[in-house]
């Protein structure tokens, strides 16, 4: 197994106690609800970045790999004010936790010819969640005046991979039904 690893304040503590849950090998959906309590329980801190790390880029949000293994991956977002994803799903369940800033999430189901828009929520600090492919059809966008940072928590090797992303949807959308 190859493990990549940045030395990072509070990083190991939390590799260490998303690995023994990873290691119950619960369904997808119990798995991300549980490293979420673990996220709730112990929100790391800004400082799990550098302060350039947390300057993000002018032209698009930074994903940076904390930690990286066959099991899981710990990943940094750095959101500057106005910054989006495409829309999008993922190859694995996923946790994540706003550490600063604002996401605001916008949620879609796939209806074969469009997607569906169904759901809007607003992350802010403090706030953690967790979801599980199917039904994770989603955009997300830093709607706050300062530079945004969540931890994300996939259960996947995304040093490996390259991505958390699935699929990209271009699909024309419609509102709620």
């Amino acid at each position: 197994m190859d493990t990549v690893t940045i030395a990072r304040p509070g990083l190991a503590e939390l590799v260490e106690r998303v690995g023994a849950v990873a290691a119950r090998r619960l369904p997808a959906r119990e798995t991300a609800f549980a490293v979420a309590d673990l996220l709730r329980e112990r929100l790391p801190g800004l400082d799990i970045l550098t302060e350039e790390e947390r300057l993000g880029d002018p032209d698009t949000y930074v994903s940076l790999v904390l930690h990286a293994q066959d099991e899981f991956s710990i990943v940094a977002v750095v959101w500057r004010p106005g910054q989006e994803t495409v829309i999008h799903d993922h190859v694995s369940w996923c946790a994540f936790a706003v550490l600063s800033g604002n996401e605001h999430e916008t949620l879609y189901r796939d209806e074969g010819d469009r997607l569906v828009e169904i759901g809007r929520a607003d992350n802010r600090p403090g706030d953690v969640s967790g979801f599980a492919p199917p039904g994770d059809i989603h955009k997300v966008r830093n709607t706050s005046s300062e530079t945004g940072v969540s931890i994300h928590v996939y259960g996947a090797d995304v040093g490996r991979l390259g991505s958390s992303v699935r699929r990209v949807y271009e699909l024309p959308v419609t509102g709620s039904r």
